[in-house]
């Protein structure tokens, strides 16, 4: 028999250092089996350690700093894959969140862009552009269209009839996503209701009475937005209760309760509000009558708003003389007079001039 064989099953270990019966010992380990050949046909095949392996220390510590190095080895690994599972949810939501901040930017340019161009409309009173007002309310329509087309798994459009999305909004997030989008739709439907009025002739519906279907456009509207997130905020607050413990439990209802009080405020309100609206819609109150030939004579036949020849004169109860569409566009914004100040007009005709309002309905 070859040395390295008598080595191996040496009980003194003469032939061999300690490091060598270690590595060996290792090496066996790892195989679970060994072999020795010889030059002749004698074949010896090792099955179980080496009694030596058991008895040298060294081996001892070989073998578990090499099961250590293993388990170590085989945690570290697993602990990256799991912290990079965990991160491919952050990423996604911070990638949902540039998306919705883009989009937040592009709805917020859309509604300048558009309550700007028909505010300006509403201005040149009969020379307004027809084109102008009938691209304006392609362009809303296609906008809401596209919105909901994009986004139609999530059902959004649920929200403007008081029903729940299918989205299911568990984030504060989600709750301001739904209750934003559907601000912004709400705003331009009836910027489209608007421009509708626009393109009525001004021989069907004066200019006078535009002005008074705009301000009731838009009270209605402030109305409605007022009370279309209601639902989706009061189911996030009573799932506070599915937390499993009576104080989530208490807190979602307590906090539910403390917004419908605040929505009941609000609907008296904003009733008190539209009933004046409506006040002012019927009785069609004026700021004065119409002026004769002779009066408008001692001033040369000229208003002094738009420096222009009288159309419908009116006279003030300052004796002061204007146009008609020029004085009520005036009282949209004061209630003086443009000349000597006197007070007039109880109260300002706001939202006559088509314009809609900026402020985001959140709650």
């Amino acid at each position: 028999m070859q040395a390295n064989c008598s080595q191996l099953h040496s009980p003194s270990g003469a032939a061999g250092s300690e490091d060598a019966s270690a590595s060996q010992c290792v090496q066996t380990r790892l195989t679970g089996e060994a072999s020795c050949l010889y030059s002749g046909d004698v074949h010896i095949q090792i099955n179980s350690m080496p009694k030596e392996c058991a008895e040298n220390p060294s081996s001892r510590n070989v073998r578990s700093g090499v099961h250590g190095c293993t388990h170590g080895c085989v945690h570290s690994r697993l602990r990256s894959h799991s912290h990079n599972e965990a991160r491919q949810p952050d990423d996604t939501e911070m990638e949902s969140g540039d998306h919705g901040i883009s989009l937040g930017v592009g709805l917020l340019t859309t509604f300048i862009y558009a309550n700007k161009s028909i505010v300006n409309q509403v201005f040149l009173r009969e020379r307004c552009s027809k084109i102008q007002c009938a691209w304006l309310l392609v362009f809303l329509a296609g906008s809401s269209v596209l919105l909901y087309y994009t986004f139609h798994s999530q059902s959004l459009y649920y929200s403007l009839i008081f029903f729940n999305p299918t989205l299911d909004y568990s984030s504060f997030w989600d709750v301001l996503w739904i209750v934003g989008i559907t601000d912004f739709i709400l705003k331009f439907l009836f910027m489209g209701l608007k421009c509708l009025i626009l393109l009525v002739p001004s021989f069907i519906m004066p200019f006078k009475s535009k002005g008074y279907w705009y301000m009731v456009l838009e009270e209605l509207c402030q109305y409605y937005r007022t009370f279309v997130p209601v639902p989706v905020w009061f189911r996030y607050l009573i799932s506070y209760g599915e937390f499993g413990n009576v104080t989530g439990w208490s807190l979602g209802i307590l906090l539910a309760l403390l917004y419908l009080i605040l929505k009941l405020l609000d609907f008296f309100g904003h009733l008190r509000t539209f009933r004046q609206v409506l006040r002012i819609f019927f009785t069609r109150p004026s700021h004065g009558v119409a002026a004769s030939k002779r009066q408008c004579s001692d001033v040369d036949d000229i208003c002094s708003i738009c420096q222009a020849e009288f159309q419908k004169p009116i006279l003030l109860t300052c004796q002061h003389i204007f146009c008609e569409e020029c004085i009520t566009l005036w009282f949209n914004r004061e209630k003086t007079c443009p000349l000597c100040r006197i007070v007039i007009s109880d109260h300002i005709n706001k939202w006559q001039d088509g314009a809609t309002s900026s402020h985001l309905q959140i709650y």
